[in-house]
């Protein structure tokens, strides 16, 4: 199922998203030579509608164009066939940023292989530090979400942005699968089709070619907003809902979207229902903690806990594809320095 290239495709740097298929009929992994080593690793569109990491290495590589790249470059190009139809994901396919390493669910597709086929090879390559690029269909501040939160991991994070997430409940994501073997990040980079979030991402790119090393000392508490996420939101299977939708199941809040990354406070309120416990809510051990976090008062359903969601949005595809939203909690930066001392220890 996995293509590998030594060289660009004719005609990559100028194809978009959805016509990509023409170049390529499955997922690529593009090794490209540099000055330096070990090689950055960059996937791209493990989602097909979120096409930002695609402007952003086209932008990247046009302006080296004639030049050895600063550093070596290993690109994965991921689910073409959904690029194909601006979608996240095929309906028959699993998501391509679930199946990598450490996926129990789609350990026996096609998909797991392949990604398991690149880990290996760029393992066994070596890997400077891992970058995912992604966007959301959310309101959401650019933000780069980390399974460790080792210095160096912490460090390529702020090259970023300065709000970050911790999250280590995403089995089978390229980021947790790639965090063994190098600092690790996914970068969220805000909806899609805007030209500042790919001169973002470029920016973030090149300078990830230009680096020498990551420094070894820790971050300073004033350079990061620094959060974990304690729980992910689902709307079950089976029950109906919508934004403004009084016959809905579950009727959310039109403007969900813009409670993302504010601090809400208990009591607040999401939406009516007509069900006791219409969400499913999951800690990162997959633990039920939805009576710990919503609550239903006279078909109002509210917030039980103070918490902050992320990644909240009102396109009802992208729900029931993935998920409502993710709840965080700011993470005391002393409390980052000890998990990262615990992370860093030999098992």
């Amino acid at each position: 199922m996995l293509t590998r290239l030594d060289r660009l495709p004719d005609g990559l740097l100028e194809t978009p998203a959805r016509e990509l298929h023409r170049l390529l009929d499955s997922p690529t992994l593009i090794h490209l030579p540099g000055r330096h080593t070990p090689e950055l690793f960059v996937s791209l569109l493990l989602h097909g509608n979120e096409d930002t990491g695609l402007m952003a290495l086209q932008a990247v590589l046009r302006a080296h164009a004639g030049r050895v790249l600063p550093r070596a470059m290993s690109i994965l190009i991921g689910n073409v066939a959904a690029a194909r139809a601006g979608l996240r994901r095929l309906d028959q396919q699993p998501d391509y940023n679930r199946v990598w390493p450490g996926s129990a669910l789609h350990a026996a597709t096609p998909e797991h292989a392949a990604m398991g086929e690149v880990r290996d090879i760029m393992a066994a390559r070596g890997v400077f530090a891992s970058i995912d690029i992604h966007n959301n269909t959310g309101l959401n501040p650019h933000y780069g979400v980390l399974a460790r939160l080792d210095p160096a991991s912490l460090h390529l994070a702020l090259l970023f942005s300065r709000t970050v997430v911790w999250f280590r409940g995403a089995a089978g994501s390229q980021t947790a699968a790639f965090a063994p073997l190098c600092p690790s990040l996914a970068v969220e980079c805000g909806k899609p089709g805007n030209p500042a979030s790919e001169a973002h991402a470029a920016g973030f790119l090149d300078g990830c070619l230009h680096l020498a090393g990551f420094p070894a000392h820790g971050v300073r508490e004033h350079d990061i907003d620094l959060y974990h996420t304690v729980a992910t939101v689902r709307v079950p299977d089976g029950v109906s809902f919508g934004f403004g939708n009084a016959q809905a199941d579950i009727d959310f809040d039109p403007r969900l979207d813009h409670m993302n990354f504010r601090e809400l406070d208990a009591g607040t309120p999401f939406g009516h229902t007509r069900h006791a416990r219409p969400l499913d809510v999951r800690d990162e051990a997959g633990n039920d903690v939805g009576a710990a976090y919503f609550a239903v008062d006279d078909g109002i359903l509210r917030l039980r806990a103070r918490a902050m969601p992320a990644m909240l949005t009102l396109d009802a595809r992208a729900v029931r594809q993935d998920c409502l939203c993710y709840l965080m909690e700011r993470v005391p930066f002393a409390l980052a320095g000890q998990a990262a001392a615990h992370l860093s220890t030999p098992a």
